[in-house]
């Protein structure tokens, strides 16, 4: 007796008018086995519910369980902390350690100690880069490090100034200062309130588990990105590194390198010192990697030795700098050398962050530059690590990890920082262990800040923009990979070179909308011009070595004999392969067509409202060409004919009769298509139309395959999909519909679970077998004479109650369909349901 709730629904939708049963779906519910080729002591009634709205809704609204456990994911490090052990701070505080032929030399480095190193000289170079004193970039790298392991997921990546993101935010900083002009508001102050808004819309993203939304910016936009900045990076440090003064850096890259070609006259002693600390550091690394081949027993210590060239290369600078300049400072004249000047003790901008209106306004249209710089450079970093080191990040969970950090970070005067690919490299190659490793890096930091200022003023202008084109230099694409992109995508090598030309010829921000925007565009063509494939049948044989695997002719005059496993397998199979042949298949393979009026069409893409009239119309017209109208004399006047399907010329219609089949059944393979919408099935259902007149007074079957979602069954069963149309009756006599169901075994001999059983016994035999030294053929002939226990389920329902047969039943074991009875047209594979169009056709043509 049905619920009070679903006698109101009948109510209200007979009051208003709603369909409840669309076509014949009330007529498919007399499908039952009896009409297939089981009977019902043979296969279990099985009828597939649709999903419903409230399981669309539990689904969405989480439980206060999955509450509980966002909240616990919110923080990882929860998850591990308790767990930490000796060994894991040995491995965060000692990278490795080198044993030479003599052990009593150890040598240990550390890994906090070596990030370090790298992150004083480089964040202080990098705030230069976004216009702001070195300070800012060490208050940026100390907040990084310290905040970020309290959320991350990632036990490599290192947060802090990273050149790209300086760059950008050097930009933004100059922008909005020109328009803040006459406020008085200082440079550092935009720069902080540029991270709080942009750490806040990434934070919020990440708490909303937006994760995936980087998954839209392509590899070609991210390495045409990294490579455009880079060399703009790069180019626009020259000056500095040749001592140039006249002109503007922060100009378009070209006509930055046209101003240095001019002014190159002007360079003064601040060359020697970046030309050769460039070359120093380059020395070095050449060096160290030279020397790991030749000697592999000691890379590791070569390894270390690498990572500190930038702090070896900055000490023994501000050693020749303090030889220069040590008179000029005393005596308060400018010094020979262009140095850092004076850096402030300790956190002199610490302060709460001053943000207003007016300031968001002058940067609002740069923000969106600012957040994907953020989420390219941390996310596809931890990432690329994460799969080096076999463990997964949470992308989402990056998100809060940078978005709080970039929060945080201003209270102390921090500018937008994000995840940095060198600093990452060296923490994963020196075998850091947990995201705690950053804490060592950070009193690093601290003690950098309270114990060095002093002697950052002789540090080099020159030099650190050696280090910076020497850091910048890694991230440029080498040409090796972008061959590689040619080869895999010829058409996204064309998307890399725009993004970097649009960089250097206009700007990092534009280069990055460029990139990202042409992606996008392409992934929308392809979406919308995606092509399906017409299937074409072909028999395909087995061949170990030059052996083909075919039955003797005393093995087919005896079905029932038993035979080895060669011998067992079919001769042949049937696979289906598109018939044009883009799938790169042998061409000299002539394809069969299904049947005569029966089409297999598979989608290549999705099928959605942006591709939905491209895949139908190839559908349609492929199949007025190859088929013609059921009744070509359907029209009584050649008025009613439609003017697009003209009837023969006068004086032709006695012409000879068309050979081309008439239309039968559509086969839609949907193994591409996750989920379809409401103009995908509207279209859909237009054709149908549209072929039931074309196909009239016969019907047209529409059989679909490989459906992998519940919501897409629903939907084109709504739709009136995935039953039968009943034929109109002929002479009083309607034909019966014979569906065809695909069967599993549950339970059994011949279940999946006995197949398994089956398999590890002839394995144990095999094993069994070697260990006894006998030869190769005995130890497959356990195999071959169990092998009768694995045959086909085709075979095994030749001889089922199914077919008559009581003495061949499958023992202890039962058949249940696959599908659902109640959508006899909705099918497990192309072969059932080519099978089950060929039954009807049959049925239909006698």
């Amino acid at each position: 007796m049905a619920s009070t709730s679903s006698q109101i629904g009948h109510g209200l939708a007979k009051l208003l008018g709603i369909q409840l049963h669309y076509r014949n779906e009330t007529g498919s519910e007399r499908v039952t086995r009896g009409e297939s080729v089981f009977t019902i002591d043979s296969a279990d009634s099985y009828v597939e519910q649709e999903p419903t709205a409230r399981e669309w809704l539990e689904e969405v609204i989480p439980s206060a369980r999955e509450l509980g456990e966002y909240a616990y994911s919110l923080f990882p490090f929860v998850h591990w902390i308790g767990r930490y052990n000796l060994q894991w701070l040995i491995g965060d505080l000692v990278a490795g350690s080198y044993t030479p032929m003599c052990s009593c030399y150890p040598l240990t480095t550390t890994t906090g100690l070596t990030v370090g190193a790298v992150v004083v000289p480089q964040s202080m170079a990098y705030a230069k880069l976004a216009q702001l004193p070195v300070e800012f970039g060490l208050y940026s790298s100390f907040m990084g490090v310290l905040i970020y392991w309290f959320f991350a997921t990632s036990k490599d990546i290192t947060i802090g100034p990273v050149a790209v993101l300086s760059t950008v935010t050097g930009n933004v900083v100059l922008k909005a200062e020109a328009h803040l002009k006459g406020h008085g508001i200082p440079k550092d102050i935009i720069a902080s309130s540029l991270a709080i808004v942009a750490g806040a819309i990434v934070l919020f993203l990440g708490l909303i588990r937006l994760g995936w939304i980087v998954d839209l910016i392509s590899l070609p936009a991210i390495s045409a990105f990294m490579t455009g900045s880079a060399i703009s990076i790069a180019v626009g440090q020259v000056p500095a590194l040749m001592g140039i003064t006249g002109f503007s850096t922060r100009e378009e890259t070209y006509k930055v390198v046209i101003n240095i070609l001019k002014h190159l006259g002007r360079s003064d002693l601040n060359a020697s010192f970046g030309l050769t600390a460039l070359f120093l550091l380059y020395f070095i690394r050449f060096t160290c990697n030279q020397l790991a081949k030749r000697f592999p027993t000691r890379a590791k210590l070569f390894f270390f030795l690498n990572t500190l060239r930038t702090a070896f290369v900055i000490l023994l600078y501000v050693l020749f700098s303090y030889l220069v300049n040590r008179h000029h400072r005393a005596n308060g004249t400018k010094p020979k050398i262009a140095t850092l000047g004076t850096v402030p003790r300790g956190f002199k901008h610490a302060r709460v962050p001053h943000i207003t209106t007016g300031i968001i306004k002058s940067f609002a249209t740069d923000l969106p530059s600012v957040v994907i710089v953020l989420l390219i450079e941390h996310i596809s970093i931890a990432k690329s690590f994460g799969r080096v080191n076999n463990y997964t990040i949470n992308p989402s969970q990056e998100l809060v990890a940078i978005g709080v950090t970039n929060c945080l970070g201003p209270f102390l005067g921090a500018y937008p920082a994000t995840g940095s690919f060198s600093r990452t490299a060296i923490k994963s190659k020196a075998g850091v262990r947990t995201p705690f490793a950053g804490v060592i890096t950070a009193v690093v930091v601290l003690l950098a800040i309270y114990a060095l200022p002093a002697m950052f003023w002789y540090i080099p202008n020159a030099a650190l923009s050696a280090v910076i084109i020497h850091a910048v230099g890694d991230l440029i694409t080498p040409p090796n990979t972008v061959y590689q992109f040619w080869r895999i995508s010829p058409l996204e090598v064309f998307i890399f070179f725009a993004g970097v030309i649009v960089t250097v010829f206009s700007s990092i921000e534009n280069g990055i909308y460029v990139t990202v925007s042409v992606s996008a565009a392409l992934f929308g063509f392809r979406a919308f011009k995606a092509r399906g494939r017409f299937m074409g049948r072909a028999k395909i044989h087995s061949v170990v070595g030059d052996h083909l695997l075919d039955p003797t002719d005393e093995d087919k005059k005896q079905p029932g004999s038993r035979k080895s496993t060669s011998e067992n397998e079919e001769s042949f199979r049937e696979v289906f392969l598109p018939i044009d042949h883009q799938d790169g298949s042998n061409p000299s393979i002539q394809l069969l067509d299904p049947y005569p009026g029966i089409f297999i069409y598979r989608f290549s893409e999705g099928f959605n409202y942006p591709n939905a009239n491209h895949y139908l119309d190839q559908l349609t017209d492929v199949i007025f060409q190859k088929t013609r109208r059921t009744n070509a004399a359907a029209f009584a006047r050649a008025g009613d004919r439609p003017w697009n399907d003209p009837s023969p010329r006068r004086g032709k219609e006695t012409d000879e009769a068309d050979a081309r089949p008439t239309l039968k059944a559509i086969i839609l393979d949907m193994s591409s298509v996750n989920n379809v919408d409401l103009t995908s099935v509207q279209n859909l259902i237009d054709v149908r139309n549209q072929l039931d007149r074309y196909a009239a007074p016969d019907t047209v079957d529409w059989h679909f395959t490989n459906i992998n979602n519940r919501w897409t069954k629903r939907a084109l069963a709504a739709a009136g999909f995935g039953y039968f149309t009943p034929d109109p009756p002929v002479s009083g006599n309607t034909h019966r519909w014979k569906p065809i169901f695909s069967v599993a075994e549950i339970g059994g001999s011949y279940s999946a679970a006995a197949e398994a059983e089956a398999e590890a016994n002839r394995r144990a035999r095999r094993t069994l077998s070697r260990s006894r030294n006998h030869d190769i053929e005995a130890s497959v002939q356990p195999l071959s004479e169990d092998s009768s226990d694995t045959g086909s389920l085709r075979k095994q329902l030749e001889h089922s109650k199914a077919y008559g047969s009581t003495d061949a039943q499958i023992k202890a074991g039962r058949i249940a369909v696959v599908q659902g009875l109640n959508r006899p047209l909705f099918h497990v594979d192309v072969t059932a349901a080519l099978n089950s169009a060929l039954a009807n056709a049959h049925r239909k043509s006698h």
